[in-house]
């Protein structure tokens, strides 16, 4: 189980404590968002890519979507978005719980500045019913990001 996962990578970190999982799910932002009793813009989802052969990771705020004309001039491709089926194999996490820690070797991690807004963001930790605060620095830390990056437009 992908959360299990999540939990020994922490554990190593000592701050498997920090996880918290829910009786509801809270597999897309409004639901997590709900859970939590927060704005839906401090989830920090994480969304899949396919890059050619190459897994992306790009890590944003839950209010923030893709600008495709960012995207491209930072990856020069078009952005592709894993296939549902696609995703446990590629990244190690299923659609609902996919998070940056504890993924398949290889996957690459790219951290948007649209987080930069919050001093707390919650990603997911591998299930579709759970989620951990982190700051930014610890985002950071734990997630094993490339970069920060600039491909999202923020709702107006």
């Amino acid at each position: 189980m992908s959360i299990e996962r999540v939990r020994g990578y922490f554990k190593e970190l000592g701050i498997e404590d920090k996880i918290r999982e829910f009786d509801v799910s809270s597999a897309t932002v409004a639901l997590a968002a709900e859970a939590l009793g927060c704005e839906g813009a401090r989830i920090a989802k994480t969304l899949s890519f396919a890059l050619g052969e190459r897994t992306v990771l790009i890590v944003a705020a839950g209010d923030a979507r893709i600008d495709n004309r960012k995207y491209k001039d930072k990856f020069s491709s078009k952005a592709k978005m894993l296939e549902h089926d696609e995703v446990t194999a590629r990244i190690g996490h299923a659609v609902g719980g996919v998070c940056p820690f504890a993924v398949n070797e290889g996957v690459e991690v790219y951290l948007d500045e649209s987080l930069k807004r919050f001093v707390t963001v919650f990603p997911a930790c591998g299930s579709s019913n759970s989620a951990i605060e982190l700051t930014i620095p610890e985002l950071e830390r734990y997630s094993n990001y490339i970069e920060w990056i600039d491909v999202c437009k923020l709702p107006e």
